[in-house]
């Protein structure tokens, strides 16, 4: 199971992605989109950025084709996510498909940051279901009250609960950074995806960000 520590992380994040899911409920239903396709949305996609950018694609009347590459180009990001967790993951063809199913940014960051901590695959397998389990179940439930209240709810982002999942991702895996090597890769990782995310598609500027392993490479 994971730590006190990593638990102490989960509970608030899984608030946070409640409530950002209630937004995107209330939004989607508000757009025109009916209950059951909200909630179907939720649950099969599961994707916040590119659940929002569906509903605005749709509202915009952007052809499926558009709206699917754009969903895959924000998206892109998990195909490292996989390579990281392929270790984490391996197993049945029924687990590796629920796993990639729970995969996200947060799901992904406790797990790094239990192999880092212990190196034990077994418990951060554990973590991983705990924390992506545990974070669909509260996208989803919250995506049903916001669907089902309207925006009794108001907009998360001005109670600056956007800000939770960057700030909770950031302390996750700073136990990592304890090498120079890490630092110099997340620093250079980290410079490159804010140099390039304003001029780049949404989802490229952090693919992008793997430019960092230049660093690794220069140190072999």
């Amino acid at each position: 199971m994971p730590d006190r520590q990593s638990l102490a992380a989960l509970l608030p994040l899984g608030l946070a992605m409640a409530l950002v899911g209630a937004s995107f409920g209330a939004v989607a239903v508000a757009a025109g989109v009916s209950l059951p396709q909200v909630i179907a949305l939720s649950g099969i996609v599961y994707a916040g950025g590119a659940q929002f950018l569906v509903v605005a694609a749709v509202v915009a009347g952007a052809a499926p084709a558009a709206v699917v590459f754009g969903g895959l180009l924000l998206n892109a990001r998990h195909l490292p996510y996989g390579l990281v967790l392929a270790d984490v993951l391996r197993g049945s063809w029924r687990s590796r498909i629920f796993g990639a199913h729970l995969m996200t940014d947060e799901a992904t960051a406790f797990t790094t940051a239990e192999l880092a901590s212990h190196g034990d695959v077994a418990r951060a397998r554990k973590t991983f279901f705990a924390a992506g389990i545990t974070l669909f179940l509260a996208w989803n439930i919250g995506t049903a009250i916001g669907a089902v209240g309207g925006n009794l709810l108001g907009e998360p982002n001005a109670l600056g609960i956007d800000a939770a999942f960057p700030a909770a991702l950031l302390a996750l895996t700073a136990g990592a950074w304890r090498d120079r090597l890490d630092r110099r890769v997340a620093l250079l990782g980290a410079a490159i995806a804010v140099v390039l995310t304003p001029v780049l598609p949404a989802g490229l500027g952090v693919i992008g960000g793997l430019l960092g392993l230049i660093a690794a490479g220069r140190n072999r």
